[in-house]
């Protein structure tokens, strides 16, 4: 608890009494709710605090968590740098995205694998499962209880990057759990977790379903274009349900990107590594142990010799990847 402690007083030395702070999130559980437990630990402590967001919230459970919990948050293009005196950056490291050059951080704090970035403050804790539990642990420290609908987020926070502790956890992230369910609105909890699919999901259901292809253990399905890319994300985490099933790999074209969305069952090889070796070279990619991510632009696929239509796209992201599986 000290070790805590100091963290917390650390973390209040960066802010004055007249600071404009401007929380910057590209926006899921885990950073919405990270997000609230920032401002409400600089509440009466700085002059004002702004949550602002780089991507659009669509999937319909962030929607119905940003809705249930009164959150105010702005896209990052309706504010002016000019307008605050520190910057932070929560839930995700500056590399991360293009879009969070647009400021100069302050203070960062996540979960993800560090890069080593450049702040005055940085709590950057790559083993734990979440940066909500992070946060949880700057509230007891602070011996702040949390109201009702912060405990309600970031224990749903918790519970979605673990996904319920299937996935890369620690002991922190069961302590802070606890804690919080002893605060949160159960139901509350529920009415967000059961809000995922909008009905115009199911024609991709559907299609997965239809068209995918079983490889060396691991379900690949590519989707063509999609209108969100989170619904890749939902199709991986379903596949992952059925108990023969090793790897699930789902892939997608959205704002001429090719999102490629990596789970496992956390016994083998780690899928940020797999994903890493396969598509590092044309883009982003990187994660967890069971869960990870790649985005690369069809243009710079296609200045790299890869054709991008549906049939070959599908065949490419398979061979990469199995490929890399059996290395």
């Amino acid at each position: 608890m000290e070790s805590k402690k100091a963290k917390l007083k650390q973390f209040y030395k960066q802010f004055a009494k007249d600071d404009k702070v401007l929380i910057a999130i590209n926006a899921d559980p885990d950073a919405i709710a990270s997000a609230i437990a920032v401002k409400r630990l600089l509440w009466r402590k700085v002059k004002s605090v702004t949550i602002c967001k780089t991507n659009v919230i669509k999937r319909p459970d962030n929607v119905v968590m940003v809705r249930l919990l009164g959150v105010k948050i702005k896209h990052y293009d309706k504010v002016s740098t000019s307008n605050f005196t520190r910057f932070v950056l929560i839930d995700s490291q500056p590399s991360h995205s293009e879009l969070f050059n647009k400021f100069k951080f302050d203070i960062i704090i996540d979960h993800h694998p560090d890069t080593d970035p450049d702040a005055a403050f940085k709590d950057i804790r790559p083993k734990y499962g979440a940066t909500a539990t992070i946060m949880t642990e700057y509230l007891i420290a602070a011996k702040i209880k949390p109201s009702e609908k912060l405990a309600t987020g970031l224990f749903h926070a918790i519970k979605t990057d673990t996904s319920n502790f299937e996935r890369h956890s620690v002991k922190e992230d069961m302590d802070a759990f606890q804690y919080l369910y002893q605060h949160s609105n159960i139901h509350l909890a529920r009415k967000i977790e059961f809000s995922e699919l909008q009905p115009n999901f199911l024609q991709y259901f559907s299609k997965a379903l239809n068209e995918r292809v079983l490889r060396k253990g691991a379900f690949f399905v590519h989707l063509g274009n999609v209108p969100n890319p989170d619904i890749c994300v939902l199709i991986a985490d379903f596949f992952m349900k059925v108990h023969t099933v090793k790897w699930s790999i789902v892939s997608g074209i959205y704002k001429k990107k090719l999102i490629v969305i990596f789970r496992n069952d956390g016994l083998r090889k780690s899928a940020g590594t797999v994903a890493e070796k396969a598509f590092a070279k044309y883009g982003s990619a990187g994660g967890h142990t069971s869960i990870a991510r790649a985005e690369m632009f069809t243009a710079d696929l296609r200045k790299s010799g890869i054709k991008t239509n549906i049939q070959n796209i599908k065949n490419w992201v398979v061979e990469s990847v199995c490929i890399n599986l059996n290395k």
